[in-house]
């Protein structure tokens, strides 16, 4: 192990005098005094913090990280103290690329790279995470011999829905080779430097924080966490110098696997760092080295097609053809037949194909389901998955619902051949695969006549809509036998669990309980199951004994009661993946919500970041709680607190968004007309005693409320 040993510390040896060196010169420059912060994150350095405790705020602060780096790095001829200097390694790169941050703005702003990876773009990563929409996440670095060679690699990881980090030469590489960049897409390049290749390692380390509940300063619950629960691995092309050695070694210690394209010999670790000489088999060891399965769909369909692909955008320019509501008739009907009534596998195109030399079309997408097991209820639930299978076709990009929907066809994806029968193979075969404990036959119909599409609409779409709104309209916690738990973010967050009842869908936002209810019959074992509403012991706050049982067994023993609808009292916990948070705001007596979109202050002194710190990883925070946009219009929400009548402030975008029914549930409840003009938001107020004289102005119904605390 001599050769590879020595490589390791001798490139943390090198990064730490390059450190030690760049604090002294940046001290010197602008003070001790001088504040250093990574943007839009409520955990410092991540590295550090989560490793040590330290919370570096200021430049005087580093000297001591330095001398804790440093201390990592024992030059003895022994693995294990080689990875410690690995870490070493990671803890001078995250101080290296935090410094080019000193000056304010985006350093990364005229480089092909986004640097930092703020805390909400990993909150948004932990639903396709633990769904497996995104089954492991790859780091990239270095410059292949040939460009093809990485391009192949990444190309095969983002048809897997593998999320990509690219560090260095290899970014050009890919995109020579028209590999298609960006956060949306789940490749990202991250920098040039080889230290940027720390924004991937606090990707990492803020999951643990975040999801897993791991308390800074607690290393080895970090490194257990990171090895056990996120699923990465490095892949290096070209040759290795010492401090890429390093660096993986840094990987290593957080139990990510690295593999190279140059042969190692006897300095090979089994299972740590291989060599995978023939680029055609790097991805199939990378994933059996971290066990990640890919589940294979065959589609008969001429683009590519994977949930990486589900945030693609398509500009005007690229366009091929589109169908939007606001120039034609549009809609999508899921509706449940007898089984004699639909022939499986049937698929029909009504009406002109995209070939026809339009630029706009017509499209009612009518999907016929037959199945014993298969419920009216359980239409709403597959037409809901409509937007990502559509989104998940290369060149395609598809937003909104039911009859109010845009969907476009890049020129590259026509060029190709894609046509409205592959939309509706992809329909079929998505059905089939995940809807097949209760949908036995399926047949698709893709109408762009006019006419006939209309007639759809009115005759069909339009009723079935109308009808699902008046039951779940009707539907509330008490009109129901049972609730649900979804643990379905036990993965990242094994002390959480989500309740969800007809009032109060799953903090993330993608799980109501039709959706739990489906997610029932689909797997009977699987992570929703029912949680009996007998023996209620406060109406009000919710406290349901089975509600204590189930979310004690789920939790592990973690968690004794949880009320279902107090803030103040044992509120649910969450994930960290929450769409929202509340929070207590003293000065008016009420709370603020922020979307996790959000990236301003609010009137508490506190960024989403920063009150979404304060719980997560199945944490019990009295006056916070995550939970998802809809939410915020139940008749539940803070129910035991006096209900919406405590909101006080939202940024305008979640608070238009939600303003038809937050109006009509305060309206119904309270009688109160344009509730939400009462609600302060960043145009109007930031600061909490802002907020209290536009509250007092709007004579907001808070002013009168009983004390929260």
């Amino acid at each position: 192990m001599s050769v590879l040993t020595d490589l390791i510390y001798g490139g943390s040896n090198a990064v730490a005098g390059l450190t030690e060196g760049a604090v002294n010169d940046a001290i010197a420059k602008y003070g001790a005094d001088r504040k250093i912060v990574f943007p839009d994150t409520a955990y410092y350095f991540p590295t550090i913090y989560a490793a040590t405790g330290v919370k570096v705020t200021t430049l005087g602060d580093l000297p001591a990280c330095v001398g804790v780096l440093k201390s990592l790095i024992s030059n003895k001829e022994d693995l294990g103290e080689a990875l410690n200097a690995g870490l070493a390694t990671a803890v001078g790169a995250e101080i290296l690329e935090a410094l080019k941050y000193v000056e304010g703005g985006d350093p990364y702003a005229k480089e092909t790279g986004i640097g930092f990876v703020p805390d909400p773009i990993i909150r948004s990563l932990g639903v396709p995470l633990v769904t497996g929409d995104i089954p492991g996440v790859a780091v990239v670095l270095g410059k292949a011999a040939e460009a093809s060679q990485v391009a192949d690699v990444v190309k095969d990881y983002q048809s897997k829905g593998i999320m990509t980090f690219m560090i260095g030469d290899c970014i050009e590489q890919a995109a020579e080779q028209g590999v298609k960049m960006g956060l949306e897409l789940r490749v990202v390049p991250l920098g040039h430097d080889v230290t940027s290749v720390i924004h991937v390692v606090t990707v990492a380390i803020r999951a643990a924080l975040i999801f897993g509940n791991v308390q800074p300063g607690d290393l080895q619950g970090l490194l257990a966490y990171t090895k056990e629960r996120v699923p990465a691995f490095v892949n290096t092309f070209g040759e290795l110098n010492n401090v890429v050695v390093s660096a993986g070694a840094g990987a290593i210690a957080l139990g990510f696997p690295v593999i190279v394209d140059v042969d190692l010999g006897e300095n090979q670790v089994p299972g740590a760092l291989e060599s995978v000489t023939d680029h055609s088999m790097t991805v199939k060891h990378s994933l059996e080295l971290r066990n990640i399965k890919i589940k294979v769909k065959e589609l008969p369909i001429p683009v590519a097609f994977a949930s990486a692909f589900e945030g693609e955008i398509i500009r005007k320019a690229d366009m091929q053809v589109e169908f939007w509501s606001a120039k034609n008739t549009t809609c999508e009907l899921v509706t449940m037949r007898e089984l004699d009534q639909v022939e499986d596998h049937k698929i029909t195109v009504v009406g002109p194909d995209i070939d026809s030399g339009e630029t706009e079309y017509a499209l009612a997408t009518y999907i016929e389901v037959a199945g014993p097991k298969m419920q009216k209820d359980f239409e709403a639930v597959i037409e809901r998955k409509i937007h990502a299978w559509f989104n998940y076709m290369e060149g395609v990009m598809h937003t909104g619902q039911r009859n109010q929907f845009r969907i476009r066809i890049s020129k590259d994806a026509y060029e190709k051949g894609l046509r409205m029968k592959h939309f509706a193979e992809v329909l079929y075969v998505m059905i089939m695969d995940e809807f097949d404990a209760v949908v036995d036959k399926c047949q698709v119909t893709m109408v762009t006549d006019p006419v006939e599409a209309k007639r759809i609409l009115d005759e069909e779409a339009m009723p079935a809509y109308n009808a699902r709104d008046e039951r779940l309209a009707s539907m509330t916690d008490e009109s129901v036998d049972h609730f649900y738990t979804c643990t379905l973010c036990q993965s990242f967050a094994p002390a959480h669990c989500c309740v969800v009842t007809p009032e109060r869908l799953g903090l993330c936002g993608a799980v109501s309980w039709l959706d739990a209810k489906a997610t029932k019959e689909l797997n009977d074992a699987g992570p929703s199951q029912p949680i009996s509403k007998e023996g209620c012991t406060d109406p009000i706050k919710g406290y349901y004994p089975d509600v204590d049982r189930m979310v004690n067994e789920a939790s592990h023993g973690a968690l004794e009661h949880v009320s279902l609808y107090s803030i103040m009292e044992d509120p649910m916990t969450s994930c960290g993946c929450f769409e929202c948070i509340c929070g207590i705001e003293p000065v008016s007596n009420g709370v603020v919500i922020v979307n996790r979109e959000f990236a301003g202050m609010t009137p508490t002194g506190m960024t989403f970041g920063e009150l979404a710190s304060m719980t997560g990883g199945g944490v019990q925070t009295p006056g916070f709680m995550g939970h998802g946009r809809h939410f915020i219009s139940s008749k539940k929400f803070m129910y035991a607190e006096g209900g919406v009548e405590r909101i006080v402030w939202m940024p305008k975008e979640l608070k238009d968004d939600v303003a038809t029914k937050l109006n009509a549930t305060a309206k119904e409840l309270y009688g109160i007309d344009n509730f939400t003009d009462m609600i302060g938001d960043e145009t109007i107020c930031e600061d909490a005693e802002s907020l209290l004289a536009f509250l007092q102005e709007k004579n907001h119904p808070v002013l009168g409320m009983d004390p929260l605390m």
